[in-house]
């Protein structure tokens, strides 16, 4: 059944907010079991997943520097908030009976697994799903950034980021309905018009390494193995 994905060895990028639901702070647990049973469809038909998720539900570094604390501190604290975020989406794709691994960018060996490349890489072809936490372990980098690495280091065929819209519009669509949706862009294109997909370090990333952007709307039911299977509705930002 893989032959009928385009893109097999993918990144998910999935924002700390998109585990909420309609709360204001936290995790919806049902919205992360929905988000599992997503991830658990695209295992089964033959995709290699990987998974970033942000720390945004719980607690955000720029928060801290924006009130006058030190920012590296902010950020080492939001590294801690998507290990949590990470471990809360583990469990629920273990309990669809999937093998998920947290492998963590900051070491906490009596919690998760640290990052390695070659480890994570053992793990994707034996079919689990690897959850990337931590960030990239360093301050001052966006979990954009930390997905995009990630996605190079993998030799991941595309990076999929799960957001609250349904692909790149020319502005807010919630803001102006009328407001373009994009099929298709340039990563220059991204970053000279500005348009807010990811970070640029990320964009930049993604680009270097050739590996195509893909936007959609995480909350449509079904929308992550269409886009695997090249339906429903994204867009690309690519060469």
């Amino acid at each position: 059944m893989s032959n009928s994905l385009r893109w097999k060895r993918i990144l998910l990028k999935l924002s700390g907010e998109a585990l909420m639901g309609s709360q204001a702070f936290g995790i919806d647990p049902a919205i992360v079991q929905r988000i599992a049973k997503e991830i658990a469809d695209a295992v089964a038909l033959g995709a290699q997943v990987g998974v970033v998720v942000g720390g945004g539900n719980i607690f955000r570094g720029v928060a801290v520097a924006a009130k006058g604390g030190n920012r590296v501190t902010g950020d080492h604290m939001g590294m801690l908030a998507t290990i949590m975020n990470s471990l809360t989406l583990a469990d629920a794709l273990r309990r669809l009976k999937v093998n998920a691994r947290v492998l963590s960018a900051v070491a906490v060996p009596s919690i998760c697994e640290t990052f390695s490349q070659r480890v994570a890489d053992r793990y994707m072809e034996d079919g689990d799903v690897i959850i990337f936490a931590g960030g990239t372990g360093n301050p001052f980098f966006t979990t954009d950034s930390g997905a995009a690495l990630r996605a190079a280091e993998m030799k991941c065929d595309a990076f999929l980021k799960g957001t609250q819209v349904d692909g790149v519009y020319s502005e807010d669509p919630k803001v102006n309905p009328e407001a373009e949706r994009y099929q298709t862009l340039g990563y220059e294109e991204v970053i000279t018009r500005n348009l807010k997909v990811m970070d640029t370090t990320a964009i930049a990333l993604a680009r270097d390494n050739s590996i195509p952007v893909i936007v959609f709307s995480i909350h449509s039911p079904g929308a992550l193995v269409s886009v695997l299977q090249e339906t429903g509705t994204y867009t690309v930002v690519g060469d």
